[in-house]
């Protein structure tokens, strides 16, 4: 992502830390089985894996798309 960000020739430290927020926030979304969080999350509370999957995806993929969204509004206001 490095080359794809420099060449956006936007390198004011707030468009980058929208850049890299954006970033993470796709990180997190529709977490599942093969994320060590899910798995992390389920042991530690004691529940099966159906209910993280339908309990911590669906709260992974709202924390992603919320941080996304909030983000391309502060990159709207800033460049």
């Amino acid at each position: 992502m490095a080359p794809a960000v420099s060449a956006s020739g936007d390198q004011s430290p707030l468009v980058l830390a929208c850049i890299v927020v954006a970033i993470v926030s796709g990180s997190i979304t529709l977490s599942h089985v093969n994320d060590s969080g899910f798995w992390l999350v389920s042991r530690f509370l004691g529940i099966s894996t159906k209910i993280s999957l339908s309990t911590w995806t669906v709260i992974a993929t709202a924390i992603g798309v919320m941080s996304f969204a909030l983000c391309w509004l502060l990159y709207a206001l800033v460049a």
